[in-house]
Parts: C-alpha cells; sequence; structure tokens
C-alpha cells in the first residue's frame, strides 16, 4: 500500500495535509523518516509512526462510545459537535456509529467502520435489546407498566414491539426495547402520559456499557466483545 493512503485511512488527514506532514517530517517507517508519499509500505508487518505514535492498521475497528450529552450521532455537523470528535486520534477515516442517540441521551454507542455487523445489528429482522436506564417524570401505574410491555401507539402503522420493564425505584426504570424508531422512548412514555427527565443506553446487543467509562471517553472493543456481537 502507498503510505499517503495509508496514512489517508488512518485519518491523519487529508491527501494534500498528508503530503505536508510527509515533507515536514513527521512520519517514520520503521525507525526511518520518509518524505515521499508513493513509498510502499506493509501496513500489517512495518512500524508507521505519525508524531512519534505508532499506527496500528487494521481492516475493520470497533469502538465503545459512552457518548455524552450535546453532541449529535453523525460523521459531521455543521452546527452540533459530533460524536466522531470522541474518536482517538488514528482511527480509519471510514469509521461511522451504529445507530444513533438522541443529542440529549447519554450512554453506549458502537462505531465501527464494520458494513456487514451494521446491518446486522441495525436489521429489523434481528430484533437486537437495546436497554436503557430512564429518569421519569413521575411513577408508572401497573397498568401503565403493561402497556409498555405489550406495545403502545406512537404514531406508527403499528404498535411498538413489547417491551421489557424492570422498575428500580418509583421513577427510575430499565426498559429494554428491540427497535430504534425516532424518539422511540420518549414517544412511549409520552403514549402513557409520563416524560422522560433523563435517557441513557447501557447495553446494545451482547454490549454492556463499560462502567469505567465516563461520558466522552472512548475505547476499542475486546476481541471477546467483537465476537459476542457475531454470536446468534
Amino acid at each position: 500500500m502507498r503510505l499517503d493512503k495509508f496514512l489517508c485511512e488512518m485519518n491523519i488527514g487529508t491527501r494534500s495535509e498528508v503530503k505536508a506532514f510527509l515533507k515536514q517530517g513527521h512520519v517514520t517507517v520503521n525507525n526511518s523518516k520518509v518524505t515521499r508519499p508513493e513509498v510502499q509500505i506493509n501496513e500489517e508487518n512495518d512500524l508507521i509512526c505519525f508524531k512519534g505514535t505508532p499506527l496500528k492498521y487494521s481492516v475493520f475497528e470497533y469502538y465503545m462510545l459512552n457518548k455524552p450529552q450535546g453532541c449529535v450521532t453523525a460523521t459531521e455537523d455543521k452546527r452540533d459537535k459530533t460524536v466522531m470528535e470522541y474518536l482517538p486520534a488514528g482511527h480509519r477515516s471510514d469509521v461511522f456509529p451504529v445507530g444513533r442517540l438522541d443529542k440529549d441521551t447519554e450512554g453506549l454507542l458502537l462505531l465501527t467502520n464494520d458494513g456487514d455487523l451494521a446491518h446486522r445489528l441495525l436489521s429489523p429482522k434481528k430484533h437486537v435489546d437495546k436497554t436503557y436506564l430512564v429518569d421519569l417524570d413521575h411513577s408508572l401505574t401497573l397498568e401503565e407498566t403493561k402497556q409498555l410491555e405489550e406495545g403502545v401507539d406512537i404514531g406508527e402503522k403499528a404498535l411498538t414491539r413489547p417491551a421489557k420493564v424492570m422498575m428500580l425505584n418509583d421513577t427510575q426504570m430499565h426498559l429494554t426495547i428491540q427497535e430504534g424508531k425516532f424518539h422511540q422512548v420518549k414517544r412511549m412514555l409520552q403514549a402513557v402520559g409520563n416524560k422522560v427527565v433523563h435517557l441513557k443506553r447501557i447495553t446494545f446487543g451482547a454490549l454492556t456499557l463499560d462502567p469505567t467509562l465516563a461520558p466522552g471517553d472512548c475505547r476499542s472493543l475486546t476481541d471477546k466483545e467483537i465476537k459476542s456481537l457475531y454470536e446468534p
């Protein structure tokens, strides 16, 4: 692979920015400074460093982000900060968020460039569980809880799929759903006469939010976590 192509894929910069970095002597290959963009490298075996930091090449990358409030789930946005700004330096340029969390929603967000996995997790036919920690405006009655568990009308063609409700106290619960409609949790609570005060996603499929990640923190998935996402 050409060195400049590798650096672009590692999100070091655009092709022109990468050429400038090379001329400035910021890139080494196997501890030797390289300035020519056309140099061929072995992306899997060579040691490529940018400003002294090694760049590890992989075809697919997988990240867990504890999304904070106030940023949007998008690869780019002209007005707001995006979740992409929390990824570590040197991530691949084709990484994207899998699914969406609202701007004011916190919690677990998966980012990857593995399109097949993303499709698998987001396909409506797969019924992937997503669990949220929900702070409510006021307590639910048993009847309202039953309605959530059986499916409610949020203005779509069909009722929501049955949810799982586990009350933690009078105004806090774990809500597990298998869909990802626009503002779904908020609309579900509105449908039973309640309101979401705070929302945080804590599981997505086989993934559970790492409790050591503060809002805005991000890390690569472990091999075990990646494997779990592919299991039936």
